[in-house]
């Protein structure tokens, strides 16, 4: 019998639910919302309330052997991106999720995603590129307001852990990865590493917390964005 995750119960996750519910197959829901859980429950084989975002959340409740995994955040473009990756760590092999833009689909496709579903393509719009500072290497703006984004270390953050920078409660952005400035590769650490003046770091979260990471606006004329997040997370894929 095969078995499936749906992460976020949305308009498009209710509608697989519903779907899949008429198979027989085994189906696993999370999302947040106690509504939504509530209301799908009896559909399912397992449901539960809780904040997918968390890394912890995705390595206990579903196991890596499942057939896919759909991702369904709504809007939320930031969790979509962390949660697809989570389970790309994870080992799930077939991750299905939802983009709302063309940019934000190829970002997903990158950190993780098999297929990508454009429920709203219609109301899709891209955002106007910010003025960016130089600290900022390269950004695609993904849709409401957010952007994943490469950036050099701004100078306070120089020489302390990143339990220490706790960069997402004082800033609002999420780091994913780290690299060398010398390097292509970019790499997960330790909340203990210790933040050198030669880190980049890939973040994601909304415009406005990045112009105000990396400070004053200057533009930076860089090779496609597209094509760097692409090269930086090809070997990942393969």
């Amino acid at each position: 019998m095969k078995q499936f995750a749906i992460i976020g119960v949305s308009k498009f996750g209710r509608r697989m639910i519903e779907e899949l519910s008429k198979t027989e197959c085994e189906i696993l829901i999370i999302d947040k919302d106690k509504e939504r859980i509530e209301s799908m429950k009896d559909q399912v084989t397992a449901a539960y309330i809780a904040d997918a975002i968390n890394e912890e959340i995705i390595v206990k409740l579903i196991p890596p052997t499942i057939d896919a995994a759909i991702v369904d955040l709504g809007d939320n473009t930031e969790a979509s991106i962390l949660v697809t990756n989570y389970l790309k760590k994870h080992g799930i092999k077939d991750i299905i999720a939802t983009a709302e833009s063309d940019g934000h689909g190829e970002i997903l496709s990158i950190v993780g995603a098999t297929r990508i579903i454009f429920p709203n393509r219609e109301a899709a719009k891209r955002i106007t590129p910010l003025l960016v500072s130089s600290l900022l290497f390269n950004y695609l703006p993904i849709g409401n307001g957010m952007a994943i984004a490469e950036t050099k270390i701004p100078e306070k953050y120089i020489d302390i852990t990143l339990v220490e920078a706790d960069i997402r409660k004082n800033t609002g952005l999420t780091v994913i990865a780290i690299r060398k400035e010398q390097s292509e590769d970019y790499e997960y650490f330790s909340p203990e590493y210790r933040l050198q003046e030669d880190d980049m770091l890939l973040v994601v979260g909304k415009e406005e917390d990045l112009e105000k990471f990396t400070g004053q606006k200057q533009v930076q004329k860089r090779r496609g964005i597209s094509t760097v997040f692409r090269d930086l997370f090809a070997r990942r894929r393969t």
